[in-house]
């Protein structure tokens, strides 16, 4: 490392991305699920439904629905005529709503048909496939017919639709929008491990928890569906945030007398792999609503994997975490956990053996969600200690999420931030002599030595006179976000001003790489020097910059945080290549963003107009400040 010892891993390796957490990823350790389920078998003797028994829908009929769809949504948002015709269309799915939930087309156009329904026809759908529950949320097309039914209730449940629906009320079912559903959970709880062990019919509990919970999650908001308007389709998975709403405490009640079911049979949902998916909701979604509950639950997990078998070298949870389904509910765990009961679980059964379960390729994960979670110095001191001598092996061995946890938990705690820094220089082998360190940021990005990243021998230890782009080869080309950028934050952002200009423009244009740029550029921590530094390193690569999907965006932001100088020379450097930048797809975008036009022709109006949108920045960010 360095000038100082070595570590026993070859110097001068490329250390390799890491693996992503999800079914069959490259690295992750854990396979693809290669078994076929057995259904469980359905309680009382009774026997599933033979798949050809469900009733057919017609080709005229689908026809129908496709036709009904595409007229109501050519049709204009509100007015009489537009609730005439979802009245009308919404009393045909009422006639065949088990034929349309069943059938794939069909299916999908009912979930978005739910979408526009009103409170009375959604209630009248819903009691129309109450009657072969089991067989539609155990059906492959079914299931998301129900989930789409149960992401209405944020938009329907106690709205003032119910009311004003009272009079179409002498059609319509005799139970509540609220009845219904509690009726529906009161049936998931009677069959609760048939519903939770089918791999389609676990969706449905698993939706119904975050209903009864009053809490849509990440996940569930980031899989688009039929039924949710375009707006929400668009918004990208990594803006997505639980969405909360107002439940009635029947809601909440039932939400934990469903979560009892768990306990009475704990062994199952610790090791099955469909049935672990509904804990591990369950656990999300208790944590926002009914921590009381959840932490009763994390202890009655925690408890019955602590009294298996013993472990040869420790605590018997080691066991567990090596294991592909039960570690992923323990991640949760540790998610969810107080700190002061994380702080118990880590000295009673991880505490000695970190550096084993970082270089595991399935125990390296939940380990990671410990670091997550990791928010005292308490519990961050003996957990740094023990991990800060092996970072440069842990990332050998293709675990960076490990060391990106720790750099993360020691910027969330703000402790070893400068220590964490030193060992990662270290790690990299650009630590000595000490002018090596301007080369931080390309190897961090990279995860390659500096002896790889710039073609080196051992031998060759003198520093180039000039760090230049690697010739052949894409620079920036990861096969993993840069979250160790992201995570030391502004710890490496001086290293930005040693990169040249076409390291930059091939930062900014990968799409990972933007993020970081944009990220460090517009944090408040940047001073106007450094800014000044990349700008000036970035001249003659705007025009490249504004034609490129991910660099365009760069653009834009640093157009937003520029001075009326820099921008001067920004569309300066533009209007050169005006007519190129016209016939680019992206790059017209920058031009009318810049105002290219009025630059070109009418340059004193242009600086009036930039002035005044200095001018009101500076007073946003005043008032901002106070």
């Amino acid at each position: 490392m360095g000038q100082g010892p070595r570590s026993p891993h070859k110097v001068g390796r490329r250390f390799p991305a890491g693996g992503k957490r999800g079914r069959g990823a490259k690295g992750s350790g854990r396979p693809l699920p290669g078994r076929k389920r057995q259904p469980w078998p359905p309680p009382d003797g009774r026997s599933e439904p033979a798949p050809d028994s469900h009733p057919h829908l017609s080709p005229e009929a689908l026809g129908y629905f496709r036709r009904a769809l595409s007229a109501l949504k050519e049709a204009p948002e509100t007015g009489e005529e537009r609730d005439l015709m979802v009245h009308n269309i919404m009393k045909e799915v009422e006639t065949q709503a088990l034929a349309l939930s069943t059938n794939r087309a069909g299916s999908e156009m009912l979930q978005e048909l739910l979408g526009f329904s009103p409170l009375k026809p959604l209630c009248r759908v819903w009691a129309a496939l109450r009657s072969n529950l089991l067989t539609v949320a155990c059906h492959r097309c079914g299931v998301h017919v129900l989930q789409s039914a149960l992401l209405q209730l944020p938009r329907l449940l106690g709205s003032a639709a119910e009311e004003e629906e009272e009079e179409d009320g002498k059609d319509g079912p005799t139970e509540t929008l609220e009845e219904l559903v509690l009726g529906l959970a009161a049936e998931v709880c009677d069959d609760f491990l048939v519903y939770c062990g089918d791999t389609h019919g676990s969706f449905v509990v698993r939706t119904l928890l975050q209903v009864l919970g009053g809490t849509i999650l990440e996940s569930e908001r980031a899989r688009p569906r039929g039924s949710q308007s375009s707006e929400a389709q668009k918004t990208p998975a990594q803006e997505c945030k639980p969405a909360d709403f107002e439940v009635p405490e029947t809601f909440l009640n039932r939400l934990q007398d469903l979560s009892s079911s768990f306990l009475k049979d704990i062994a199952v949902f610790i090791t099955d792999k469909i049935s672990s998916f509904c804990l591990q909701v369950a656990l999300q979604v208790l944590h926002r609503k009914l921590p009381q509950f959840c932490a009763h639950l994390c202890n009655a997990v925690i408890g019955y994997l602590s009294t298996r078998s013993s472990s040869v070298d420790g605590s018997p949870l080691l066991l567990f975490l090596r294991d592909q389904t039960s570690s992923r509910l323990l991640e949760q765990v540790l998610l969810v956990l107080e700190p002061p009961r994380l702080q118990s679980l880590f000295e009673e059964h991880l505490q000695g053996q970190l550096q084993t379960l970082a270089a595991h390729p399935i125990a390296n994960f939940p380990l990671q969600r410990l670091l997550d979670a990791v928010t005292t110095p308490e519990l961050l001191s003996p957990v740094f200690e023990e991990l800060s001598p092996v970072l440069e092996a842990v990332l050998a061995q293709g675990h960076p999420g490990v060391v990106i946890a720790l750099v993360g938990a020691c910027r969330r705690v703000g402790a070893y931030q400068a220590k964490v820094l030193q060992l990662l220089l270290e790690a990299f082998h650009c630590a000595e002599p000490s002018s090596r360190q301007a080369a931080c940021v390309p190897l961090f990005a990279t995860l390659m030595a500096y002896e790889v990243y710039y073609g080196l021998t051992e031998e060759e230890g003198a520093v180039p006179a000039e760090h230049q782009v690697r010739q052949g080869r894409v620079f920036w080309g990861w096969a993993h976000p840069p979250g160790l950028l992201v995570a030391l934050g502004d710890v490496t952002v001086l290293g930005l001003g040693a990169l040249t200009g076409p390291q930059l423009l091939s930062l900014a244009q990968s799409p990972a790489g933007s993020h970081v740029l944009d990220a460090i550029l517009t944090s408040p921590s940047v001073t106007r020097k450094l800014r000044r530094r990349v700008l000036q390193n970035l001249k003659g690569q705007y025009v490249a910059l504004a034609c490129s999907r991910h660099g365009s965006r760069v653009l834009d932001a640093i157009w937003s945080g520029a001075a009326l100088r820099a921008r001067k020379e920004i569309a300066a450097e533009l209007g050169e290549q005006n007519q190129e930048l016209i016939r680019d797809p992206f790059g017209h975008h920058v031009a009318r963003n810049v105002a290219l036009t009025t630059f070109l022709k009418r340059r004193e109006a242009w600086e009036q107009q930039q002035g005044a949108v200095a001018k009101r920045r500076r007073a946003l960010n005043s008032i901002l400040e106070d």
